[in-house]
């Protein structure tokens, strides 16, 4: 327990900067004057930098410890917040920023789960998975808490600067706490996208790999634009001032995903994963729909619906990825790890980009209507596969 207590430190502090861009997304698109189109490409640039990271980094972890690719990307997350806060400038300068931050990110998530797994085996190893993916969301409020809070006492940069603290912490955390280990497997092939890919031969690891893919479009989609929807929506209120703020409502609602995420896989684990699933999948996509055009009804009620929305998308985040540990060779742990974080955050690239594009061609930030179909667009890949995945199952029961 005390490797999965630091590991999980670790990891929500190395994340301080990861929500810094969406709580200010409505602040710099202003101030920058750009559109809901470059403002979601900044956004998604983050998960493109990771996208670009993690099939190397991951799947060099089953040739070198994990633990020295982690404290590296912790470096790298730092000097990209620094970067950000004094020289991010416009769409291109502050895009590069968010993408090594993203690069940071890819050599720590993943990495980091590779390293529990290296380290703690066993029966429980399934439920220490969910409780390091679960951190995610504690990383996430964590960020989007101290964000709200610097940007009420200092500027912009200044905020950023700041956050650039947190992974600095993981280092020392990593380095003093976590004992290296020798090179896992020092006779593997050479680590590389295309020799990753060789595991979506199997076809079981292929249906994570997609159905990872069409939840981080929807998971990170919704946290890019999240606060910007909520200072739309209470904007458009007329019940007075709000009892929360925008950055600690939408940290709230990421909070929720934390025992969410964990009793999902509880979950997963009793009823099997082919059947809980899709369930959870089609209660997103359907609740993304009511969540978007939830900005003229009731502040109360908005965030309500929001909050479901959330819970719905990580009922089964922890599901699926302890369900790809559990069908991948241990040999092949790393590439897995590495094309399933590939598939997820390329559509977390592809999320913040596609939601700014509709919010703009439907009508742009001010209409609600344009809002809805915004948050629709993020439903639609995870309703898809969850009907394909019932008709499937119902094929093979004839």
């Amino acid at each position: 327990m005390r490797v999965v207590g630091l590991m999980c430190l670790s990891e929500a502090l190395g994340m301080t900067g990861f929500a810094a861009y969406p709580a200010f997304l409505a602040l710099l698109r202003d101030t920058w004057s750009i559109s809901n189109s470059e403002a979601g490409f900044i956004g998604g640039a983050y998960f493109a930098g990771y996208m670009t990271a993690v099939p190397f980094l991951s799947a060099l972890t089953d040739r070198i410890d994990a633990r020295r690719i982690y404290i590296s990307s912790c470096l790298l997350a730092a000097v990209s917040n620094l970067g950000f806060a004094f020289l991010a400038q416009g769409v291109f300068t502050a895009a590069l920023f968010q993408a090594m931050a993203g690069a940071g990110l890819g050599g720590t998530y993943m990495p980091g789960l590779k390293a529990l797994t290296d380290r703690v085996t066993g029966p429980r190893q399934s439920r220490y998975i969910s409780f390091y993916t679960a951190t995610f969301g504690v990383g996430t409020s964590l960020s989007l808490l101290l964000a709200g809070w610097l940007g009420r006492m200092v500027s912009w940069p200044s905020a950023f600067g700041l956050l650039a603290a947190g992974p600095l912490i993981a280092v020392c955390i990593i380095f003093w706490g976590l004992q290296p280990l020798p090179p896992p497997c020092s006779g593997a092939a050479r680590p590389g996208l295309l020799r990753s890919f060789a595991v979506l031969r199997n076809r079981t690891v292929l249906g994570y790999v997609l159905r990872y893919a069409v939840h981080c479009f929807e998971l990170f989609g919704l946290r890019s634009w999240m606060v910007a929807f909520i200072l739309f929506a209470y904007g458009l209120s007329r019940s007075g001032h709000p009892l929360l703020g925008a950055t600690e409502a939408a940290a709230l609602i990421n909070f929720l995903g934390i025992p969410i995420s964990i009793l999902g896989n509880e979950t997963a684990m009793r009823l099997g994963r082919t059947r809980y699933i899709p369930w959870a999948m089609m209660a997103s996509g359907v609740l993304a729909w009511v969540a978007g055009f939830s900005s003229v009804w009731p502040g109360w009620l908005m965030l309500l619906l929001l909050a479901l929305y959330f819970i719905a998308i990580m009922s089964d985040s922890a599901a699926l990825t302890a369900g790809l540990v559990e069908v991948t060779a241990l040999n092949a742990r790393g590439a897995a790890m590495a094309v399933y974080s590939f598939g997820g955050f390329g559509a977390g690239f592809l999320a913040p980009l596609v939601f700014g594009a509709v919010l703009d061609v439907a009508g742009g930030k001010t209409d609600p209507s344009a809002w809805g179909l915004a948050f629709g667009s993020l439903g639609i890949g995870c309703f898809i596969v969850s009907i394909v995945a019932r008709f499937k199952s119902k094929s093979h029961q004839l």
